[in-house]
């Protein structure tokens, strides 16, 4: 926990957990039995840079299995898994239309045609 406190310095955009993972933990909860996170890019170039370097790390070190970067700027999506030593192992990007997979223990797969209509 104290790996996100220091290392997000804001919220994520969103979180994949089980049913009630977070109840009652408040605005911090442990990331333990978090499965995925999501950032999307936005306007700031300072925040963007936060979002690819910092928050990226601080979700490995803190080993959630699956990040899940939206980046407007070059749209597209990574997908970072296995996190090793405080950095994630695979960081594959699929460009806006791709169908994209979110490896295990999430297991999903997107079609994110609807991304290249915006």
């Amino acid at each position: 926990m104290w790996v996100l406190r220091q290392c997000m310095e804001q919220r994520a955009d969103g979180a994949l957990a089980p049913l009630g993972t977070l109840a009652g933990h408040g605005e911090w909860s442990n990331p333990a039995g978090v499965l995925m996170v999501l950032e999307v890019t936005s306007r700031d170039p300072v925040a963007n840079q936060r979002i690819r370097r910092k928050k990226r790390d601080g979700y490995a070190a803190a080993g959630i299995p699956a990040f899940l970067l939206i980046d407007r700027d070059q749209d597209t999506l990574t997908v970072h898994s296995e996190p090793e030593g405080g950095t994630y192992r695979l960081d594959p990007a699929f460009p806006y239309g791709a169908t994209v997979e979110i490896p295990a223990p999430v297991g999903i797969t997107l079609d994110t045609q609807s991304l290249t209509s915006r």
